[in-house]
């Protein structure tokens, strides 16, 4: 198996659909085996059901499902793990980022017997943040300004100076550093992507981060009790570095 993609999903019945049809098209055009996992991390709505619904029609697809809302860490993190592909991508429900935006990240890895990579990096991350990311539309600036001040805290609290957007949910793994990262995260909410990247970095992986395209969806809202959760997930975050969990 080549590659998982993993798409982590919270009350997305409507979304969903669009979004496993537009990444099996893709996939079935490619030349490499591939699965689609989907995790439904206590999802009140039917994304279960919708999701099941199209295992009969999407190839090599499955739903893992949680009764109870742990995160959209966990949900990341179960996916992950009972992922079978050489490399994981994880991406969003609301496909934010084409899935056709992984082939700019396949000349970054390690070189395969399927010829992709060369260059030898373990994980590949969009940004949205450096020169040549496209937000379509733009962020509006008080979205702007919060992402800005969560990064600058990140960068104080956790460090990982050289990451631009540690939030961008699109990453992709080997397999060999997925599985060796993910066992060790502690965090299950909207903070564990500098987590991610914090023990990976302990661990010794290579990290590249790339401009991306990215569907901005002006609908979208953070609220303030879950922008006060991430920055207290990031004092816990290093607080556990300190304490070891991360070694």
């Amino acid at each position: 198996m080549h590659l998982s993609v993993i798409v982590p999903a919270y009350n997305e019945e409507k979304k969903l659909p669009i979004t496993l049809r537009e990444i099996s098209d893709y996939l079935r055009k490619q030349n490499f085996e591939s699965e689609i996992v989907v995790v439904s991390d206590g999802s009140k709505d039917k994304t279960v059901e919708v999701a099941k619904s199209l295992i009969s029609e999407i190839k090599n697809s499955r739903v893992i499902e949680f009764k109870e809302n742990r995160g959209k860490g966990f949900g990341v993190k179960e996916g992950m793990m009972g992922a079978l592909g050489d490399f994981r991508l994880f991406t969003d429900a609301d496909n934010s980022t084409p899935i056709s935006q992984i082939e700019k990240m396949w000349p970054w890895f390690p070189a395969s017997a399927k010829g992709y990579g060369g260059k030898g990096y373990d994980i590949v991350i969009g940004s949205r943040d450096l020169k040549g990311a496209i937000l379509d539309p733009p962020q509006p600036p008080f979205r702007r300004f919060t992402g800005e001040i969560f990064k600058y805290l990140r960068k104080i609290v956790v460090g990982l100076w050289e990451i631009e957007d540690s939030q961008c949910g699109f990453k992709c793994f080997t397999k060999r550093a997925a599985e060796d990262i993910f066992p060790k995260c502690k965090i299950n909410r909207f903070a564990f992507d500098p987590e991610i990247l914090l023990v990976a970095k302990k661990s010794g992986y290579k990290i590249k981060e790339i401009p991306i395209y990215w569907k901005n969806d002006l609908q979208s809202r953070v609220k303030l009790k879950s922008m006060v959760k991430m920055l207290l997930d990031l004092f816990k975050i290093r607080l556990n570095e300190i304490k070891g969990y991360y070694d």
